[in-house]
């Protein structure tokens, strides 16, 4: 996808750069789960934000604007469009209206909260989220202890749920934005998530997973709850180890993949003037009409400037 910024036989639409806003591209080791551009793309289209943590380290919304500011900077200096581009619509929406202002971490109810985790597990902490804070709870994997303990960090500070912190400002005054997605019929993105699935299998994401899982990581990092990859873990007690049922892994997948695609559907319409684009019946269609996007955007805005 990100290539078709290029036109037919590889002629530049524009100069540009690609920031991305995939929550889980940031991390090293993760590339066949993650469909990162291969090092040819990346070489023909400068992208930011790729490998730049190990799967162990959290990155959270606000790493992400505060490392989408500074390189847009940088690029910005280099005369290039910024393209943010990815899947990751938290990141995107908390980019485009700013990070929400929820309380500061409390170093006692944080150390509270991690007592009550390993003494009573993560299904107890869940439960109590679910009935303070419900929309935080279906957004939130139990596996992922950071965002969980903050949520309810928040709630027993402020006593107010951490979803009711959620962006609702006008898009950041020191961007001009033109938030724009592609969308194809429910039927055809069914099938190409599938078709994607089958083919990271093909290239060898069991053989990633177990690479990931050799050197010590499992479904307790950040890195390895995205899906793609969680899929693969068994928990045994404490342990974790992976499921010998390449076929069944596979297809829960797919599954997640599917109904991951429709939730970013439904979030992409909350987006600040967010522009719905039906891709076209090719690559070459669909370049061309993003272009003309682009086109109109940059002369509405040279246009204003000149009034």
């Amino acid at each position: 996808m990100l290539l078709r910024l290029f036109g037919p036989g590889g002629s530049k639409l524009c100069d540009a750069e690609i920031v991305s806003a995939d929550s889980m591209q940031v991390y090293r080791g993760m590339d066949i789960g993650t469909a990162k551009p291969t090092a040819e793309e990346r070489a023909q289209l400068a992208h930011h934000l790729i490998d730049i943590r190990s799967p162990a380290e959290q990155f959270t919304a606000g790493d992400f604007v505060r490392l989408a500011d500074e390189a847009i900077a940088g690029i910005a200096q280099r005369g290039a469009l910024p393209v943010v581009s990815g899947g990751t619509g938290f990141y995107l929406k908390n980019f485009i209206a700013g990070l929400p202002e929820a309380p500061p971490s409390d170093a006692g109810i944080r150390e509270t909260l991690k007592l009550e985790l390993k003494e009573k597990g993560a299904a107890a902490l869940m439960e109590e989220l679910a009935r303070c804070d419900p929309p935080s709870a279906e957004k939130i994997h139990i596996n992922d202890e950071y965002r969980l303990l903050r949520a309810l960090e928040v709630q027993r500070l402020s006593g107010r749920p951490l979803s009711s912190y959620s962006v609702t400002g006008p898009p950041r005054p020191q961007y001009r934005f033109l938030t724009a997605g592609l969308f194809r019929s429910r039927e055809e993105l069914y099938r190409r998530v599938d078709e994607r699935c089958a083919a990271m299998f093909a290239s060898g994401l069991p053989d990633e997973v177990r690479r990931l899982h050799e050197a010590g990581y499992t479904p307790r990092d950040p890195g390895l709850r995205a899906i793609g990859y969680r899929e693969f873990f068994v928990q045994d007690g404490e342990e974790y180890r992976l499921s010998q049922d390449i076929a069944g892994v596979q297809a829960l997948v797919a599954q997640n993949s599917r109904r991951y695609a429709k939730r970013q559907i439904t979030f992409f319409a909350s987006l600040p003037g967010a522009k719905k684009i039906m891709a076209g019946r090719d690559d070459e269609e669909t370049a061309n009409l993003l272009r003309g996007e682009v086109e109109f955007f940059s002369n509405i805005h040279t246009q204003r400037r000149g009034d």
